[in-house]
């Protein structure tokens, strides 16, 4: 089969881009964390939208199934502090007794540098579920998140 130039130029395209297609975050919004889940393709995405961070997660393509839209000042981050084996960042995103804690973070110690990516899932405090992400399609604005710090653990 042969293809013309502009035909090849677009599966090209679309090749390269169908990892990130449901990566659009929308309104000028600009995307913080957007990935696969590992067990069920279901995609979780977090997007910064200025006043508000907005938490999506369900099937690309079809509506959401949870989708919420937070006050900014309401999400915490937790942020690397240049120590240690593990580089990581979270953003912590509120829902009454719930909290969704969106994660990446990378094992600099291994030759692979092993991503770890995901949300945790909590009520009042108590981990629920863990939702990990195919590492190939993580994509991470996580670093350097205008958010107040997350509180420190007593």
């Amino acid at each position: 089969m042969t293809y013309t130039k502009s035909t090849f130029a677009a599966l090209l395209v679309g090749a390269i881009l169908s990892n990130s297609a449901y990566a659009a975050c929308t309104g000028g919004s600009k995307t913080l964390f957007h990935c696969i889940a590992q067990k069920n393709g279901k995609q979780i995405e977090v997007c910064d939208a200025g006043k508000t961070i907005d938490y999506s997660f369900g099937k690309p393509g079809k509506k959401a199934e949870l989708a919420l839209s937070v006050p900014r000042d309401d999400v915490t981050t937790w942020q690397w502090n240049g120590v240690g084996r593990y580089m990581s960042y979270t953003v912590n995103i509120p829902n009454g007794d719930h909290l969704y804690r969106v994660f990446w973070g990378v094992d600099r110690m291994t030759d692979e540098h092993a991503v770890e990516a995901g949300v945790h899932v909590e009520k009042n405090g108590e981990l629920l579920a863990t939702v990990d992400c195919k590492a190939d399609t993580v994509e991470q604005n996580l670093e350097g998140v205008d958010l107040k710090p997350e509180p420190e653990a007593e």
